[in-house]
This record gives C-alpha cells, sequence and structure tokens, in this order.
C-alpha cells in the first residue's frame, strides 16, 4: 500500500495483463473479483507509481486476494508442460519457484529479458493477436461439423464480409443469405470488456430480426454459441443475451443440442 508500483511489478513477473491476473486470482480464492477493478487499480499505480493507495475495506480485501493468488503462483512456479507447448511462467526467474526468484536475485540478470517486455505485454500480445481469429476458428468449425452432420444447408460468411440487410453479418444464416431464419453468431473470447461488444452485437441481431414484422415476429431465430472465460465475468451481460435469443445460448459442452433445441431442426435432413 505504502509503494503500489509494487502491485504492477508482481503483475509483470506473472506476465499477466489486468484481467487475466483477476480471472486467476478469483478462480484460485472462490471469489467475486471485477476485472475492471483490476484495470483500474493497474491504470491508477502507472499514473502514480508511489502514491501510497488508501483503500477501503473491501478494496483492500481484493488487493489482498490479487496478491496472494501471485505469491502462490510465483512460489509453485512453471507446472511440468508438454513439450510442444509453453507455459505464462516458463521464464528465467519465474520457472523454479522462489529457488529461481533467489537465483536471479542472487546473480543477476539483464532486466529486459525479465521484466521490460513483460511490462509492455507487447510480445506475447502480439502473438494473440495474430493467433486470435485461429483460436476463435475451433469454435466456428465445431458449429460447422454440427450443421454438417444434420445435412443442413448454410451459408457462413467471411471476416468484415457485407451483406444486404445486415450491418454485420453473422456467421452462419440457415438456409442462405437470401432468405435466413435461423442466424447463428459463434464467439469466444478471454476479456469481459470484449464479451460486452459480442454481447451487444447479437442484441442488434435481435433488433433486426424484430424491424419491420407484426405482432413481435421474428424474421429469423438468433441463436449464440459462446466460448471463453470472457462471457462468465458480467451476469447482467448474460442475462441480456439470453433475453435476446429467447435461451438459445450454447457452449462447447453443449454444442450436441444446438440443432435440436432450435429452429435448425426444421432444415434437417438426416
Amino acid at each position: 500500500m505504502e509503494v503500489p508500483i509494487a502491485l504492477v511489478v508482481l503483475r509483470a513477473m506473472l506476465g499477466f495483463t489486468p484481467p487475466e491476473w483477476a480471472y486467476v486470482a478469483a478462480l484460485r480464492s472462490g471469489s467475486e473479483l471485477n476485472q475492471g477493478f483490476v484495470r483500474a487499480l493497474d491504470r491508477k499505480v502507472r499514473l502514480a507509481p508511489l502514491a501510497p493507495l488508501k483503500p477501503r475495506p473491501a478494496m483492500l480485501k481484493r488487493i489482498e486476494v490479487l496478491v496472494m493468488a501471485a505469491c502462490d503462483l510465483l512460489e509453485t512456479g512453471c507446472p511440468v508442460v508438454p513439450a510442444d507447448q509453453i507455459h505464462r511462467l516458463q521464464n528465467a526467474d519465474t520457472i523454479g519457484g522462489l529457488t529461481a526468484l533467489r537465483n536471479m536475485a542472487a546473480i543477476g540478470a539483464p532486466y529486459a529479458m525479465l521484466l521490460y517486455e513483460r511490462f509492455l505485454g507487447r510480445p506475447f500480445a502480439g502473438h494473440r493477436d495474430s493467433v486470435s481469429e485461429l483460436v476463435g476458428d475451433g469454435l466456428e468449425n465445431a458449429v460447422e461439423e454440427q450443421l454438417a452432420n444434420a445435412g443442413i444447408s448454410f451459408r457462413k460468411t467471411r471476416r468484415a464480409e457485407r451483406l444486404p440487410g445486415f450491418d454485420q453479418a453473422p456467421d452462419f444464416m440457415v438456409p442462405s443469405e437470401f432468405n435466413p431464419k435461423v442466424v447463428i453468431e459463434a464467439k469466444l473470447t478471454e476479456d469481459d470488456g470484449t464479451a460486452r461488444d459480442k454481447v451487444t452485437r447479437i442484441q442488434h441481431l435481435h433488433s433486426l430480426s424484430l424491424a419491420g414484422q407484426p405482432g413481435g415476429q421474428l424474421k429469423f431465430e438468433v441463436v449464440a454459441c459462446l466460448a471463453g472465460r470472457g462471457f462468465g465475468v458480467r451476469r447482467e451481460d448474460m442475462k441480456k443475451l439470453l433475453i435476446a435469443t429467447q435461451g438459445k445460448v450454447f457452449t462447447s459442452k453443449t454444442l450436441d443440442h444446438l440443432v435440436d433445441c432450435t429452429g435448425l431442426k426444421k432444415f434437417r435432413t438426416r
């Protein structure tokens, strides 16, 4: 609390973004920890790194949860991972827990190797940005497989594709783009802010399905297929999503019910 830049140093040692730190701390403690709070705290500390914090009891408790999670991770070190994977704690100072930290503190290490790049976050963030579409394709491929197995005709749109009647084209349209009866949005996100934007997009599709229709009828049914921890953070956003889709929300665990529990079953041919 007296020298709060220590919070940023802890986060940099972990190599986490503020939302990631919030998520892991909440998971390990079993308590709710808002990602927006950690994002705001991180920014406040970076703007005034040496200004002592005087938090209220509730805020202090959340900071304690963050620090305890960070210290536990740093003490434990990097778990064993397969040869074709790399763990976030697989760094010279964090791979071996406290032993590695003490060794580095004793013998010294290039600052750039330890903190500078991780503080900026760009090497990992650059990789994350470059593969985000590839990661998202996994969910879309799973949806495509469900439709194909049921013999359902569909139109899968390309990234940033423009279609008449849609300012932002949905990921899938059944049976076709000329007469859509079911539209599917397949979204993956690990960040609560991005999740909120995607919920808004799905709500907009619901508004389009109501536009110009008599008696509240729907022009097409809106279905959401979700993955990633971002959607689990804001309950109010999930409420909006369930209302907009009339409960037609699926995850990777429930994707096998996609056809039978939506209007897609009308288009099943096998």
